[in-house]
């Protein structure tokens, strides 16, 4: 099957410049295609992996990703679905944005077939304003330019030049990507059709009309409320384990409403169609399992994290539901409790009565917590505490860093020792 057929049934194409040419080049070759990204941050998010999973398809099937890191056009910024200007990055923080998506793009793609990674700033920081200006500026209409959406949703507010100059230079980029890395396609997000379809424009200037290039967007991803994907409460998801725990990953995943459970695992999973449907089934049948949710939690983040991270993941939450969380290690109570309530407490063991009312806050007062305690409300490290005596020692369990306090089924507090 070509592979645009199988786009086409994941709904993840929404504009292409040619389909006819480009079904017939994927169909019969295997072809280099490239996405760009531009370093603003050291780490992408999941936003980010709505084009890259589709080029990962194509490595799949065959073809040769090239990623672009956009060392020069990322010092610069890119207009697209900003309303006002970028503040300018300094170079030292734009090398050390590219060292950091490097390397989650080698994570990503360096598991399945051959791929390459390239930064735009070893070409375009050699151009000079006269070559600049000569070889590509004379090529690029400015009543076209004025007409991008990208610009055109900014005259209002104002656009600078170099801002304006951005769609040039990544044409720029399709241009060298065509003649020196065997690339004919690039792919990008709903927003960058405007930048794809003028590298497109300037490849048949310079290489003839006859040239075969072609671009392809993804749609705008929206979730069944209509309120954009990938953002939530807490502000984006990373795929840098730092910035967001592989166990706040595979929550995020797993919480996915139903109505938006199937088409993420259309997008987001390498599943067949047949699993997909058989999943979708069970979203009408058995939604109480949320057995879609679990698999696409486990797809997703085996791909960006490994499957070490998934059984981390599956073993933190499966602790938490049970309330069994003595088994837990260190470092699984750092990302499992991250958000949770929680203090600083010292070292020093203390009666439980004392502990929770005095150090803690964790109940309001004594007459109270000497209730929960002797009604079996209270566990200390998952173990039932009943004897108001008891005395807490936080140099016991976890590696003398934590104590955990459960108050009833569902009501979690951590206490990390300093």
């Amino acid at each position: 099957m070509n592979i645009l057929d199988d786009l086409k049934w994941r709904g993840a194409i929404n504009q292409e410049t040619d389909h006819d040419g480009m079904y017939e080049l994927v169909g019969k070759k295997s072809v280099g295609l490239y996405v760009g990204i531009d370093p603003t941050g050291d780490s992408m998010h999941i936003g980010h992996l709505i084009p890259f999973m589709i080029l990962k398809r194509f490595q799949l099937a065959g073809h040769h990703p090239v990623i672009l890191i956009g060392g020069g056009t990322g010092s610069i910024g890119d207009p697209s679905g900003k309303k006002s200007e970028r503040v300018l990055q300094t170079m030292d923080q734009v090398r050390h944005n590219v060292k950091g998506l490097t390397r989650q793009a080698e994570k990503l793609f360096g598991q399945d077939g051959k791929f390459e990674i390239v930064n735009n700033y070893d070409w375009l920081s050699q151009l000079s304003l006269l070559d600049f200006l000569r070889d590509y500026g004379k090529l690029f209409n400015v009543n076209t330019m004025l007409n991008k959406e990208i610009v055109a949703s900014r005259l209002e507010v104002g656009i600078s030049f170099t801002e304006f100059t951005y769609q040039i230079l990544q044409g720029v980029d399709f241009l060298h990507l065509y003649r020196h890395n065997d690339v004919q396609v690039q792919l990008g997000g709903a927003d960058q059709w405007g930048n794809i379809t003028s590298g497109i424009d300037l490849i048949h200037k310079v290489e003839g009309q006859d040239a075969k290039a072609y671009g392809m967007t993804i749609p705008l991803m929206l979730k069944a409320d209509g309120t954009k994907f990938g953002k939530t409460a807490g502000g984006a998801v990373w795929l840098d384990s730092e910035k967001t725990s592989p166990y706040e990953f595979y929550q995020f995943w797993i919480n996915q409403d139903d109505k938006d459970v199937v088409r993420y695992l259309k997008y987001f999973t390498f599943l067949s169609r047949e699993e997909i449907d058989d999943l979708a089934k069970k979203v009408e049948t058995q939604p109480e399992k949320r057995e879609a949710q679990r698999r696409l939690a486990e797809e997703v983040t085996k791909f960006v994290h490994g499957q070490d991270a998934v059984d981390q993941a599956e073993h933190i939450s499966k602790a938490l539901f049970s309330g069994d969380v003595s088994q837990l290690t260190t470092a699984e109570i750092e990302q499992g409790f991250k958000k949770m309530p929680s203090v600083e407490v010292s070292s020093e063991p203390l009666n439980i009565v004392q502990w929770l009312v005095d150090v803690t806050k964790f109940e309001p007062s004594r007459r109270q917590a000497r209730e929960d305690i002797n009604n079996g409300a209270i566990r200390i490290n998952g173990e039932k505490v009943q004897d108001v005596d008891f005395e807490i020692d936080p140099s016991k369990k976890f590696d003398g860093k934590f104590v955990i306090v459960r108050r009833g089924k569902k009501h979690y507090f951590l206490a990390r020792i300093k």
